[in-house]
This record gives C-alpha cells, sequence and structure tokens, in this order.
C-alpha cells in the first residue's frame, strides 16, 4: 500500500536528475516537482509543513534544496546552481493515504574528489544500513555501524537531526538516529521487527558535526562552513526480508504504477 508514493518519490528524484545542472535555480527544480505530483495527484508532504518554533514561517517548498554547506531544509529559490556545488534534495508525498520520503545528494558537474567521497561515503552508509536490518536485532546495533563506517571515512556524522518512522503520516515513532547516543542505549532503542516502515537518512559533514541555523529559520549549515551529503530511503521490514519503497521498479507490478503517473 506505501509502494505508489514510494515509486512516486522515486520518479521525482529521476526528474531532478533531467534538470539539476549548471544555470538551474532550485525553485526550478522545486517546481518540476511541484508539478509532477499535481498530475499524479499526490499530496507534497513538504509544503507548509509548521515550522518547530512557535510563529516562525511554514515551510514554502515542495522540496528542500541544500547546496554545499547546507545540511538540510534549504528553502527553493533564485539561488542558481553552478559547476562544482552539491544539492541534496529532500522530498516526499502522500498517496491514497500512506507516504513516502526520500532524499539525494547530486554533484553538478565536476566536483573535487574529496566532495565526491563525500557523497559516495553517505551513499554507501544508508546501503549499509539497510543491508544491515536483517542481521540485527535492535536499531542501535545499525546504528553504532554506521557511525563507525562514517568515522573510518574521517568524516562526521549529524547528530542534530536523524530519520524517523513513517505510515500514514510523514513523521512517526519511532526516532531513528544515524549514531549511537547513552539515551538510545538506555530507552530509546528499537526493535527491527517486522511491520516496521522507516525513513532512513544520513547525513554526514566533511568537517565537524555541529550545524548552525540560517537566518531564514529553515535552512541549516554546517558550523564550519564545509560541504555536507544527505540520503534517504524509505524502508519497510517485512517477514520475507527488506523492502525499499523508494527504490527504482523491481517487477511488472512496480512497473504498472510507474506508467500510471
Amino acid at each position: 500500500m506505501m509502494r505508489p508514493a514510494g515509486l512516486a518519490v522515486w520518479k521525482a528524484q529521476q526528474l531532478i536528475h533531467e534538470v539539476a545542472r549548471p544555470g538551474v535555480t532550485t525553485a526550478e527544480i522545486d517546481e518540476v516537482v511541484r508539478a509532477f505530483f499535481e498530475k499524479i495527484d499526490a499530496e507534497p508532504l513538504f509544503l507548509n509543513y509548521p515550522n518547530s518554533s512557535a510563529g516562525r514561517p511554514k515551510f514554502p517548498g515542495v522540496t528542500c534544496t541544500s547546496i554545499n554547506e547546507q545540511v538540510v531544509h534549504g528553502i527553493p529559490g533564485p539561488r542558481k546552481l553552478v559547476e562544482g556545488d552539491v544539492i541534496s534534495i529532500d522530498t516526499g508525498c502522500r498517496m491514497h493515504g500512506w507516504c513516502g520520503d526520500a532524499a539525494v545528494t547530486l554533484p553538478i558537474g565536476e566536483v573535487q574528489p574529496e566532495v565526491q567521497r563525500l557523497l559516495d561515503v553517505t551513499a554507501e552508509v544508508l546501503v549499509l544500513a539497510i543491508n544491515l536490518i536483517p542481521k540485527k536485532a535492535k536499531w542501535s546495533e545499525v546504528a553504532s555501524e554506521m557511525d563507525a563506517f562514517v568515522k573510518d571515512a574521517g568524516f562526521s556524522t549529524v547528530e542534530s537531526f536523524v530519520g524517523h518512522g513513517i505510515g500514514q503520516k510523514m513523521h512517526e515513532p519511532p526516532q531513528v538516529p544515524n549514531y549511537v547516543a547513552k539515551k538510545l542505549r538506555a530507552k530509546d532503542d528499537f526493535r527491527l521487527d517486522p511491520g516496521l516502515v522507516l525513513a532512513i537518512e544520513p547525513m554526514v559533514n566533511m568537517g565537524q558535526k555541529n550545524v548552525v541555523a540560517e537566518p531564514d529559520f529553515w535552512t541549516m549549515s554546517t558550523a564550519d562552513g564545509k560541504p555536507s551529503a544527505h540520503f534517504e530511503h524509505t524502508v519497510a521490514i517485512t517477514e520475507h526480508g527488506v523492502r525499499v519503497l523508494t527504490a527504482p521498479p523491481v517487477d511488472e507490478q512496480d512497473e504498472q504504477i510507474v506508467q500510471s503517473f
């Protein structure tokens, strides 16, 4: 039941890949996704999402577009992409009452080798987490290996933001950190049982893990100004293994769903 929303998010990412290039604005990328969701009658999950601080503006886009040192929640606008940028694009939608949520970080043209390595490591740690789920009993066991993988690569895991459960709402329990703190070990850990659906989203910084808020009340950036990367999938734990709901089509039924878009 959640697969159509997941495939809609996957398809939105394919459209983003087609347009994300030097000279394109983040508002133009956002409009591509907005138009697609409207076409398929999918409800954007990010548009008008309430700010966590009372009295501050709701989120104005259907995508979060975060460039270079921006970690998450970048607001789409007139900024143009330039050669050498990296852009994290996070989006989600609801279809038939169920949600999908995913993020990808794209290089714009040629990027510095160390920046490309940051993207590769962040994508790899997401794959690591997905592959570990069937082998582990609790999330803390997965998160511990994720954090160690990032540290071994010489980067840092953002601890100010975490993944989340997802279902009929975008944000549902439990919280899904990409690191292990005493709190997770003590009382916030959870079992990896069938029926659980998680939005797993590692955010990895080239420098230190600390982040700072920008004046727009939404965008969060690295405290040291160094690049960040962000990848996310919606992942279901089933009796038959792990299913990545925001992954490309894998069978005829998936293809039929995509063709219906």
